[in-house]
This record gives C-alpha cells, sequence and structure tokens, in this order.
C-alpha cells in the first residue's frame, strides 16, 4: 500500500489567485515497479555492456521477476486457502451449534406447552 500526497498551490491567469477554482483537475500518475522500473540504458553504461548482453541482462531479470511473482502468488494461494479452510470449519461449526439450539428450543416448546395444557385441564 502507497500513500501519495499532493500539495499545489493555485494559479490563476488573472486575479492573483482570488478567482474561483477550477471545475476539474486531471491528475495522470503513471508507477513503474520491479523490472519496469530499471533503466537499462544507464546500466548498460555503467556496466559496459554489449547490446547483446544487454538483452541477456533483461532476459535474465524478466526470468526473475517471473519466478519471484510465482512465488509470491504461491504464498498467497497458501494463505487464502488457510482462511477458506478456517471459515469453512466456522461456518460448520456454528451451524450445528445452531441446529442444537433449535432442536433443544423445540423440545422445551413441547414440555412447556404440554405442562400448561394439563395445568389448565386441557389433556391428560
Amino acid at each position: 500500500m502507497f500513500s501519495i500526497c499532493f500539495i499545489g498551490k493555485r494559479l490563476a491567469a488573472a486575479g492573483g489567485g482570488r478567482g474561483p477554482p477550477p471545475e476539474d483537475l486531471n491528475v495522470k500518475l503513471s508507477v513503474k515497479r520491479g523490472i519496469e522500473a530499471k533503466s537499462y540504458n544507464d546500466i548498460a553504461k555503467a556496466e559496459k555492456l554489449k547490446p547483446m548482453e544487454l538483452e541477456l541482462k533483461k532476459l535474465e531479470d524478466l526470468a526473475e521477476a517471473i519466478v519471484s511473482d510465482f512465488a509470491y502468488m504461491k504464498s498467497r494461494e497458501k494463505l487464502m486457502r488457510d482462511t477458506n479452510e478456517s471459515t469453512n470449519s466456522r461456518v460448520l461449526y456454528f451451524s450445528i451449534f445452531s441446529m442444537a439450539v433449535l432442536l433443544g428450543l423445540a423440545l422445551w416448546q413441547v414440555f412447556y406447552l404440554k405442562r400448561f395444557f394439563k395445568a389448565k385441564k386441557l389433556i391428560e
């Protein structure tokens, strides 16, 4: 998670900034990460790489990025699977508990009504 804060001064064409604020403000933000963020031209100059070596360096970095992405996806999949199994077991236990409570209430209601009607002498 990244947080970005924009602070800007409003510039108005006339009135020294005293006019109404602009209706819309469009901001375009391009964020590059991983292999996209590397400047291979600078790397080639610093390490004095030939064009073929530079391409091999790009392919090596791409392969490393793919491997790391797969490792990340595997760890996330394991975490999601564990969460799913935990949720399933909780739902199972809650449903068993709910059924036991409903069965207990039904039995209590039968015995209570039976006692009530015996007290009113409607049944024997």
